[in-house]
């Protein structure tokens, strides 16, 4: 196992796979749909390694694969996982079977085309999670926009271009950022390997203008207020499996990148600038939460969701910052007696709220939004006031959407709750207020959550095509239950999920206290 590249199977497999099926692409949709789950459910096979080889105490990269790539520029083709990317990686292989299972027969043109997509968006995806390479991980970081840019504008709605070119504009010219900011601390170091840019002294001048353009790339990602106007759009006009996976995997990409650059790299800046990061948050979390409750279509609804609940991921990430240099260096170190060591249990979790929170949203939100797909494929609207009475006549359907909504408004037994809660306890920490803002949350999203579910499931059938509506399919069920035993296992058991992630956040609040001013 030591000797086996898993990580680049693990990243090429599906791209490989993805260009053998746009190869033999006149086999026919059904053996393209075929070949396409084939290689997702072998991808997840091999993907569980990185959760049965992990060594759950070791705060390091694991599986680490190190070949040069451009030598001249110290460009490396260097892999390593630790436990927050593997995390994020088992999210991101469960969450592409799940979606292509989901939506198996929502698309019936250019099927080999649309199914290759997803796997090249897998893969691309995967691979920015284990580059331990800034340039590797910028390439994979701009390479996942194409697939995504090609699933909305060519199988999405109506305003599908629109959305499109919105998302990708957004997306791309943020990035564009942190690319010149790659460019100077290989200036600096001449490296662009993570561990040595993490231990380059910055001025705080150069931090800051570092941070802020890590900032915009990944903001946009997440997306923050006020740059979250694409996600929108593209939820709205994207086919159902590209709303899964945009909401499941791809959003998470943003508070993936700022726990991976900003707040390793940029430690003092972060520091200084921590407050603006949690005021944006907050505003996401109360102003965005009641953008939802006005929405008609459920989409835009859960799209809204998405950006109020990706709020706490930020903010969570930041208080961080907040707490982790309050009062004495509070770090629990062998051999050590810190004076105080509350900040840095705050901090940690903080950091752990916030990654919780995180693969909570990816089950929850992809979930949601394949509920609202199975409606979609019998109705062909997702207008709110199209439906009501629908548990008359799709009972199963009416109990698992149920789950998925309450996870959403965080209610105590499922995954939604338990992240929001250990970042509302950690901003308490820090304030009050802070917190009380924070925990809004539970209120906004239970009401836009519960007035959605009402109008949709409850009342009298009084739309005749909703009278004739049939329960969920076997194909639907399989989906559903995989999402729902995510919800509940972390919502019931979250320590497993905890136990893997906090060798490497305790890790990183150590890198987060340590000031790197030269």
């Amino acid at each position: 196992m030591a000797n086996w590249p898993l990580l680049s199977v693990l990243i090429w497999l599906p791209i490989i796979g993805g260009a053998l099926i746009l190869i033999f692409g006149k086999m026919g949709a059904e053996a393209s749909r075929w070949a396409a789950l084939a290689v997702s459910a072998l991808t997840l096979f091999f993907s569980l390694s990185l959760l049965t080889g992990a060594d759950y105490a070791d705060s390091g990269m694991r599986f680490v694969e190190q070949r040069a790539w451009i030598p001249t520029f110290d460009i490396h083709y260097n892999l390593g996982v630790d436990g927050i990317s593997i995390a994020l990686i088992v999210l991101t292989t469960i969450t592409t079977v799940l979606a292509l299972i989901g939506a198996w027969s929502a698309i019936s043109k250019r099927v080999h085309q649309y199914v290759a997509a997803f796997l090249f968006l897998e893969g691309m995806m995967i691979g920015m999670f284990a580059a331990t390479d800034a340039i590797l991980f910028y390439v994979f970081f701009e390479a996942m926009l194409i697939p995504m840019f090609l699933i909305i504008g060519v199988w999405g709605g109506p305003r599908r271009i629109y959305a499109a070119i919105k998302f990708f504009l957004y997306t791309f010219l943020g990035s564009v950022l942190m690319l010149v900011g790659l460019v100077y601390l290989y200036m600096k170091s001449g490296s662009f390997q993570l561990s040595d840019l993490y231990a380059q002294p910055l001025s705080m001048k150069e931090q800051t203008w570092l941070f802020f353009a890590f900032f915009i790339a990944f903001a946009v990602k997440v997306p923050m207020f006020p740059v979250h106007t694409w996600l929108p759009d593209a939820h709205v006009e994207a086919p159902t499996a590209g709303s899964v996976i945009l909401a499941a995997i791809m959003l998470k990409i943003g508070g993936y990148g700022f726990l991976r650059f900003s707040l390793p790299i940029t430690p003092d800046a972060g520091y200084e600038w921590a407050w603006l990061m949690i005021a944006l948050s907050l505003i996401a979390v109360i102003y965005i939460g009641l953008v939802a409750l006005v929405q008609e279509d459920m989409k835009k609804l859960i799209a809204y969701s998405s950006i109020a609940h990706m709020g706490l991921v930020t903010l969570g990430t930041f208080i961080a910052f907040a707490l982790v240099r309050d009062g004495s260096f509070p770090i629990v170190i062998a051999g050590e007696s810190p004076q105080s060591t509350v900040g840095a249990n705050a901090a940690i979790l903080g950091l752990q709220g916030a990654m919780v929170q995180m693969i909570s949203h990816g089950f929850v939100s992809g979930a949601m939004f394949s509920c609202v797909g199975v409606l979609y494929d019998r109705m062909h609207t997702r207008q709110i006031g199209d439906y009501g009475g629908v548990a008359n006549v799709m009972p199963w359907f009416a109990a698992f959407s149920m789950l998925f909504f309450m996870a959403n408004a965080g209610l105590p037994g499922t995954s939604g709750f338990v992240g929001e809660f250990m970042v509302v306890l950690a901003s308490f920490q820090k304030s009050p207020l802070i917190a009380l803002g924070a925990a809004t949350t539970l209120i906004i999203s239970a009401a836009y959550t519960l007035w959605l579910y009402k109008r949709v499931f409850f009342g009298e059938v009084a739309n005749p095509r909703v009278a004739e509506l049939k329960d969920i399919n076997g194909r639907e069920v399989m989906v559903l239950l995989v999402f729902a035993a995510g919800v509940l296992l972390i919502g019931v058991w979250p320590k497993p999920l905890i136990d893997l992630m906090e060798p490497s956040i305790t890790q990183l609040a150590m890198q987060i206290a340590q000031s790197k001013v030269m």
